[in-house]
């Protein structure tokens, strides 16, 4: 899947991703992200059960339909995606703990028009998070 080290992504999809930490800047944006031949192309947002500025969870139902509607797609699950408004867009303890898929990347967004780098990528992995690097691709 492109790892370890990097994750390659369209450019529609890194802009989408912007979009969602803005929409509602106070609270944390979650979602998860599809794509195929180890492209990340397709943005498939949830809903923030906690309604949370320091925490997120989709709800199990949606997730399930998230993942029914990335199968109708013939697209694979290669990343989740949530804001941090108020901190670093780096994995927090808890997302950490929290992290079930190992062999996705795991984005972190900041809402911070200031933000260095506004989209990160991370492999988290035993307990161990790691940075990887977000390569941009055109659709082909």
């Amino acid at each position: 899947m492109g790892m370890p080290g990097q994750v390659r992504m369209t450019r529609e999809v890194w802009k989408a991703l912007t979009i969602q930490a803005a929409l509602d800047p106070a609270l944390e944006c979650c979602g998860l992200l599809a794509g195929r031949d180890g492209i990340i192309s397709t943005l498939l947002p949830a809903r923030n059960a906690l309604a949370s500025a320091t925490a997120f969870e989709i709800d199990p139902a949606e997730l399930f339909a998230l993942f029914r509607r990335m199968r109708a797609l013939a697209a694979d699950h290669m990343g989740i995606y949530h804001s941090h408004p108020a901190t670093e867009n780096a994995p927090s303890a808890s997302d950490i703990a929290a992290a079930y898929y190992p062999d996705v990347a795991y984005f972190v967004l900041s809402p911070a028009p200031d933000a260095p780098k506004p989209v990160r990528a991370f492999s988290i992995r035993d307990g161990r998070s790691e940075e990887i690097e977000i390569v941009i691709v055109d659709r082909r």
